[in-house]
């Protein structure tokens, strides 16, 4: 089994934390270690996907430093989840994208939005600098943008696929089928509900600071809901188009445009205001070894979401081309980059949470058992 730094720093924090158990009320962590008296990379991997990082803990703990015990349970979790993600990454040799991740992906958006500029430039000759009819179908074609899309859609979904997986088996969790689906459901409610951010006394979360808060969890929902809503927009579109002969671009009073123009609202409040809060926020709580992950995602989300709104605007304009190019290369990156950044987080809590589902009815520890 794994034995890292950030694995042995973990288990000494929690070991510590198990002997005190004053934070035994903040969140799922802790109710998930009391099941334990030993660590390892397994089960220590669970209970940092089980942390949502709030700070609640930290601001409370009366061996945080300058205390000479130094625990950090959100520090040591987070340095630990930025571990394991590069270790569920598939393949393999991918997960080595996580470290540094704020720079490959900003270099990556360099390179891909160029290379859209190039290609549709190539590609619609004259008509790049033209304003069109049917808006940017006359820049590229709906089967031009289904082909890219769903080439590259296929592989991303198959790598985060597998990546869950391997963390699935991991949870020893077994036949997904054979579960008890109560349980299943109880662990989808406090992912969909963020129920862990309200800082275990519905007061919200400690972060940036230590004055609870409940912004950190509207701005993430606002988040999940607004990428929900673009993605419900994307899959409407898609089968009226193929499954009704109901060829886009559609008018503005219509379910995909609709959803579409809500879940972009959606996508600029909370990634802004997710920003905003992590500009905000005590250095302590962060981990060291993020290099920007977390930051580049949001950008990624919120200038998905602000370009796909302006080309809406400018799509029977001269400028359709030039603000197509930005807005595919930004989205072509978000694509590329969820196998190997922040929004592998997402599948990782649910599972853990059903796996916490599944303890806190049996009343034993199941993670890290084998």
């Amino acid at each position: 089994m794994r034995l890292t730094d950030k694995v042995e720093e973990a288990a000494r924090v929690l070991t510590i934390c198990n002997a005190c158990r004053y934070c035994e009320g903040h969140c799922a962590v802790f109710q998930a270690m009391e099941l334990r008296l030993e660590f390892n990379a397994d089960n220590l991997d669970y209970m940092a996907n089980l942390c949502h990082n709030c700070g609640a803990c930290y601001h409370n703990c009366q061996y945080a430093p300058p205390h000479e015990f130094n625990l950090n349970v959100p520090a040591a979790m987070a340095e630990l989840r930025q571990e394991n993600y590069g270790i569920f990454a598939w393949p393999g040799f991918m997960g080595k994208l996580f470290a540094n991740n704020g720079l490959w992906v900003s270099l990556l958006s360099i390179l891909v939005i160029a290379g859209f500029f190039l290609m549709t430039s190539m590609k619609a000759g004259e008509n790049f600098m033209l304003a069109h009819e049917n808006g940017f179908y006359g820049v590229l074609s709906h089967n031009d943008l289904a082909a890219i899309f769903g080439l590259v859609g296929g592989f991303v979904a198959l790598a985060l696929l597998m990546s869950v997986i391997k963390f699935w088996k991991t949870m020893q969790l077994g036949n997904p089928l054979a579960l008890d689906w109560g349980r299943v459901l109880q662990g989808v409610k406090d992912a969909l509900t963020l129920k862990y951010l309200d800082g275990g006394n519905g007061q919200g979360c400690s972060y940036p600071n230590e004055t609870p808060s409940m912004a950190r969890r509207w701005f993430h929902q606002l988040t999940f809901w607004g990428f929900m809503l673009c993605f419900a927009a994307t899959s409407v579109g898609t089968v009226m188009h193929y499954g009704f002969a109901m060829e886009a671009p559609y008018d503005f009073i219509t379910l995909p445009k609709i959803l579409g123009t809500l879940g972009g609202l959606g996508l600029l409040i909370g990634p802004a205001g997710l920003l905003g809060i992590k500009v905000g926020a005590t250095a302590d709580v962060k981990g060291k070894s993020n290099k920007g992950m977390d930051v580049t995602f949001l950008m990624l989300l919120f200038f998905t979401s602000l370009s796909g709104l302006v080309l809406m605007f400018v799509s029977k304009t001269v400028y359709v081309g030039p603000v197509l190019s930005l807005h595919l290369g930004i989205v072509m990156t978000l694509f590329l980059s969820m196998p190997y950044g922040k929004f592998v987080h997402g599948f990782y809590r649910l599972i853990a949470l059903i796996a916490f589902a599944v303890e806190k009815q049996r009343h034993k520890p199941v993670v890290g058992t084998e």
